[in-house]
């Protein structure tokens, strides 16, 4: 709205100066500060007012014992990150730019989505939360109407790309989904967005590395839409492609603000509301921008998490019924928790997987050169 604004101002009157709202570096630069100002001005009101509310993290049995003293820690803090996302994505994005107008959708759908668990579980006293099915219908929802979009979109109709993406570690090798495209994208949407709340588990863990995939999307995003770069690179031109950076960069800026409040021993834990909408932007992102198949490398840390619940799971159940008990391939999942069992101190996990999370992002942007 603000850029809408200012462009305005700076096509009918010329003032000197206001021709930068035209670039993207300039408005995803205001968004990041933008985010950083919302998240330091209303984080600690929203934490007093969770306090005061009573809307509190209690501990769950199952959980490793350390856990116990973080009960009484206000939850729903997602609160902060979806105002510090979504504010500046509203003053400084072109707000006529489908892609822009698909990733507020998706994070503010998906935020209501883990809003409403939230709420049942913690002011409600409902132990399961929003019950799974309408959580999966919600994530379907939200993931079926991006993928429509995309599916009917007429500037991807234009170049053929609708229904295509791009194979990472190949040149020009893309592969065409087809009809099976809408159903992959809401498969994205849903696996993300529970991959991050996984790894919602560790003060800091979620929040930081979000921030970390956000930025390399950031600059997958931008040279995406540049003609130029995405020439050099040998990728699929997405006009307009561009715009999202600024979404990106406001997420980097949002996570960083969020990380203020979030670090060990944590003020605040963000809850549904934060983890479902940013998982299920990381996954909308690399969907509108052709990138895919470069998930499970970009979001290794949570592509790890969810595979290390989902072997547990299926080993227990294995060895239950195979010797008449259930064995562990971990101490605990997801697999943050294994290293916890281990003795590991919660900082140095946390760490741990920001580098591995660095390393996995340079790998990613490899990725573009490397094939």
């Amino acid at each position: 709205m603000l850029y809408h604004l200012l462009y305005w101002i700076e096509q009918t009157y010329h003032p000197p100066g206001f021709g930068v709202v035209k670039y993207l570096t300039f408005r995803s630069a205001a968004a990041a500060i933008t985010a950083l100002f919302i998240s330091f001005i209303i984080g600690g009101k929203v934490i007093a007012m969770l306090k005061a509310k009573g809307i509190v993290t209690v501990y769950r049995e199952g959980s490793p014992e350390k856990h116990r003293m973080k009960a009484g820690t206000p939850m729903m803090g997602g609160i902060i990150v979806l105002a510090a996302v979504l504010v500046p994505t509203l003053l400084w994005g072109d707000l006529t730019n489908t892609y822009v107008q698909m990733i507020i959708v998706v994070t503010a759908g998906l935020g209501l989505v883990g809003f409403m668990d939230d709420y049942l579980k913690i002011v409600r006293k409902k132990k399961e939360g929003l019950i799974g099915w309408y959580k999966i219908v919600g994530q379907v929802t939200v993931g079926a109407v991006l993928g429509a979009v995309l599916f009917t979109m007429p500037e991807l109709k234009e170049i053929g790309a609708n229904t295509v993406t791009t194979v990472p570690f190949f040149k020009n090798v893309e592969f065409d989904f087809g009809w099976f495209y809408i159903p992959l994208v809401i498969f994205i949407i849903t696996a993300t967005s529970n991959a991050v709340n996984l790894t919602d588990g560790l003060d800091g863990l979620a929040i930081g590395t979000s921030g970390i995939v956000a930025m390399t999307l950031g600059v997958i995003v931008y040279v995406s839409g540049n003609t130029e770069f995405s020439s050099y690179l040998n990728i699929i031109n997405l006009k307009g492609n561009g715009e999202l950076i600024v979404f990106c960069i406001a997420m980097v800026g949002a996570a960083l603000g969020f990380l203020w409040y979030n670090s060990y021993p944590a003020q605040v834990f963000m809850g549904d509301t934060g983890s479902l909408a940013l998982g299920g932007a990381i996954g909308a992102l690399t969907v509108m921008a052709k990138k895919e198949l470069i998930l499970p490398i970009l979001g290794g840390v949570f592509f790890l998490e969810t595979v290390s619940v989902i072997v547990q799971r299926l080993y227990f159940k294995y060895t239950k019924k195979r010797y008449g008990e259930g064995r562990r391939v971990f101490r605990m999942a997801p697999i943050h928790h294994h290293f916890e069992l281990l003795g590991w101190q919660e900082p140095k996990i946390v760490t741990r997987f920001y580098i591995i999370a660095i390393l996995l992002m340079i790998l990613s942007l490899t990725t573009f050169k490397v094939r």
